[in-house]
């Protein structure tokens, strides 16, 4: 993590890839907090990696799972009877949906920046980035309001 030029590199993913990811100013600044306080609570790091474990090791997918999973009962977090708790995998989804009806109600035409999303979240193609995008209710009404105007308004999308 480039903490001054606000980049993160991801090294060697799924399918041994690696790439470059800017991080919003707001993203940057809870990852130096978080930083500093990692300084002070481990003296002796046993890995380069930025994120580590109390022991300094670097965070694996299963410590960061368990530390998920912790979080979500110290919140009160309880499954309810027809939903499923959320899941660390869930964050990302909500994050591409998110930024989806963000997009759709700025006006962007989103399959002009699509790609960039795929690349952030490391997709390879951008036919994997839809499996994330589901019909939630927010994002299908601000597209159906689009698609309306395009259709029976100016006959231009706004």
């Amino acid at each position: 993590m480039d903490l001054q030029a606000n980049i993160l590199t991801v090294r060697q993913t799924k399918f041994s890839k690696s790439r470059i990811v800017i991080v919003d100013p707001t993203a940057a600044s809870a990852l130096r907090q978080y930083a500093s306080l990692r300084d002070r609570r481990v003296s002796s790091p046993q890995s380069a990696a930025f994120f580590l474990s109390d022991d300094g090791s670097a965070l694996t997918y299963k410590k960061a799972l368990w530390a998920f999973q912790y979080l979500r009962r110290k919140l009160g977090w309880i499954k309810q009877q027809g939903y499923h708790l959320p899941r660390l995998y869930d964050l990302r989804h909500s994050f591409v949906c998110r930024r989806l009806l963000a997009w759709h109600r700025e006006g962007i035409d989103v399959q002009v920046v699509l790609p960039s999303l795929s690349t952030y979240l490391g997709h390879v193609k951008v036919t994997d980035t839809y499996w994330y995008v589901t019909a939630i209710p927010d994002l299908m009404n601000t597209v159906s309001e689009r698609f309306e105007r395009f259709v029976y308004g100016t006959g231009k999308e706004q």
